[in-house]
């Protein structure tokens, strides 16, 4: 077998508290946040004087995490507005099942995020939307229908 499973996706950002504010609103748990330096970080990013610090969160099902990393050196480099449609060579979005699409949006609302479109349905098995939450990171919600 060539892997075990997906670990963790990882998102950088400049704000950590906000973007740990708006996961924990959708649901997620933190499960710690630390500092990382020294040379393993350098060996690992391939970066020079690498210190971050790093948040930690999980899904309530403990099968997937999020982790946020907010870099102090060096320093980050912004690769243009954090507006960019979807469609954007590179850009990524995260997407969660969620139990009611519409009050996970009005609770995500007062951390920042804005419906990309509308809540659309697709077919008879899911309302899908996408938010765009702190940070310019796209967040994806599904509820399954029936």
């Amino acid at each position: 077998m060539a892997i075990q499973r997906m670990d963790n996706v990882g998102i950088v950002v400049e704000d950590m508290d906000a973007a740990v504010a708006f996961f924990v609103e959708l649901g997620m748990e933190l499960e710690g946040r630390t500092q990382v330096e020294g040379l393993f970080a350098d060996q690992c990013t391939g970066l020079d004087g690498v210190r971050c610090d790093i948040a930690m969160l999980r899904t309530p099902d403990g099968h997937s995490r999020l982790e946020l990393a907010k870099y102090r050196s060096p320093a980050v480099i912004s690769d243009g507005p954090r507006n960019r449609p979807h469609n954007v060579l590179g850009t990524h979005r995260v997407m969660f099942a969620v139990d009611d699409i519409e009050d996970t949006v009005a609770r995500l609302r007062p951390h920042g995020a804005e419906l990309l479109g509308e809540i659309a349905r697709f077919e008879d098995i899911y309302l899908l939307c996408y938010v765009r939450g702190p940070e310019g990171i796209i967040v994806g919600l599904a509820e399954q229908l029936g």
